[in-house]
């Protein structure tokens, strides 16, 4: 029967350090998971402050924009306002030759905006640049004739000079809005990243978690194990001591026997040796 526990206590023994070595590499897995989960969440974090620095940058470029566009529109009111009275003035005092001024700005400014705002190829851009400076050529040709006049002249180097701060601003508003659109660009990187980098967070920890669940269930397997090992060491030494105490009773008995044997044939007259005195006195026979 001892022999059967010795050899369960051995099996468990085994399981007991299988379960224990299972636990630590798990432990150690979800270490691993949650420090690259921490870092990941870390990453993240950095991610949404970048995208939102360039939120804020573009709202405020946009901002910007809306602005420049009603300075931009200012000017134009401003410039409209005053080739409007000279297109008045021309009217009452001009040739029939030099009363399509007006007419000839308007196309001047549709060609100026479809220059800033479309795309051409190389040839086709030159071309429309070249007829938009014909025609600036024309207007200063007929407003040359009325520059004679004190009052007109002042207009007119007003509306140009009206002109020509709207067109500068809109050359900013261009500018701002570039701007605007490269912030916004890297605010949907920076938010694409986050999302990707949380992505791989909730993986590490959905990792950790697994880890940690397995590790403890492990950790359990080992506590009853290790608390079989106290049973089998208690019934294994309760086994021990009992065995022991009849071995000793059997040599015991041995030993009264032969001491009464040494007792009688002491009796009887025989001679004893020293170890059979001693033997006798074991025994508390003499």
């Amino acid at each position: 029967m001892l022999n059967d526990l010795m050899e369960k206590r051995k099996k468990t023994l085994a399981e007991s350090e299988e379960h224990k070595n299972r636990r630590n590499e798990l432990n150690a897995a979800a270490s691993k998971s949650a420090r690259e989960r921490n870092t990941l969440n870390n990453q993240t974090r950095e991610y949404v402050e970048e995208a939102q620095k360039n939120k804020d940058l573009r709202d405020k470029y946009n901002q910007d924009v809306l602005d420049v566009k009603a300075q931009r529109n200012d000017f134009n009111d401003k410039a409209n306002v005053l080739f409007e009275d000279i297109e008045s003035f021309k009217k009452e005092h001009g040739t029939a030759k030099n009363r399509g001024t007006k007419e000839i700005q308007k196309q001047i400014e549709l060609m100026e905006y479809r220059q800033q705002t479309e795309v051409f190829t190389t040839d086709k851009e030159r071309e429309l640049i070249e007829k938009i400076k014909q025609m600036k050529g024309q207007v200063r040709e007929q407003e040359a004739e009325f520059e004679q006049n004190k009052e007109m002249r002042t207009k007119i180097t007003e509306a140009r000079d009206f002109r020509k701060h709207a067109s500068d601003l809109h050359a900013k508003v261009t500018e701002v809005a570039e701007l605007a659109q490269k912030h916004h660009d890297l605010m949907v990187e920076s938010y694409r990243k986050a999302d990707k980098s949380r992505e791989a967070a909730d993986a590490a920890h959905k990792s950790f978690v697994e880890a940690q669940e397995s590790a403890d269930s492990e950790h359990k397997f080992f506590i009853a194990c290790q608390k079989e090992l106290r049973d089998y060491d208690k019934v294994i030494s309760g086994l021990r001591k009992k065995t022991k105490k009849v071995k000793v009773t059997k040599e015991q008995k041995a030993v009264r026997k032969e001491a009464e044997s040494l007792f009688k044939n002491f009796r009887a007259g025989e001679k004893l040796t020293t170890d059979d005195i001693l033997l006798l006195q074991r025994s508390k026979l003499i």
